[in-house]
């Protein structure tokens, strides 16, 4: 393939490249610098290009081996190498302590949630909650399907309409907090 050739191709697949490019980054000017390394290396292997095979598939293999390598470079970068004597920092973040109060005392209020919803709403709820298919309920309960999804529906909507009542106020409070910094 002549040089000409090669660029009228490359020339042509300029929009589904940055495209592609666009696609794996999520970000313009990294999916810039993409293909132009994409563009860099495929002019510089255009001997490698095997004539009669699928140019766009090529080039749009160079660029997501491009990216994979970029990426796998970053991740390895993020590791921390300790050097100091008894691996020092890496070992001292053992020492804190996992405090799940908040999350017991928001899921001890849920359950209270629950527990107020009426009987016909609450035992599907609890049962779809524990693992049971739809169909298991329906025949535990003798109720038909469609009765058991909507009783289910209602009780989610129910519930998120509890937990909107009782944490607007902090939602409100949380909202002007982050509005002042």
């Amino acid at each position: 393939m002549s040089t000409i050739e090669f660029y009228n191709k490359f020339t042509a697949l300029n929009a589904i490249m940055h495209s592609f490019a666009y696609k794996l980054t999520k970000n313009v000017e990294d999916s810039r610098d993409l293909f132009q390394e994409t563009m860099f290396r495929a002019l510089k292997n255009k001997d490698k290009f095997r004539a009669g095979t699928n140019f766009k598939a090529w080039m749009l293999t160079i660029m997501k081996n491009i990216f994979i390598n970029d990426y796998r470079k970053k991740m390895k970068a993020n590791t921390i190498m300790d050097s100091t004597d008894n691996n020092y920092y890496i070992n001292s973040g053992k020492n804190s302590i996992n405090n799940l109060g908040e999350s017991n005392i928001m899921f001890d209020e849920l359950t209270k949630m629950v527990e107020e919803l009426s009987d016909d709403i609450k035992i599907p709820f609890l049962m779809h909650y524990k693992g049971y298919k739809y169909q298991e309920i329906a025949e535990h309960l003798d109720l038909p399907l469609g009765t058991v999804k909507s009783r289910i529906f209602f009780a989610r909507k129910e519930l998120k309409s509890k937990i909107e009542k009782r944490y607007s106020s902090l939602n409100d409070a949380r909202a002007f907090a982050f509005s002042k910094n």
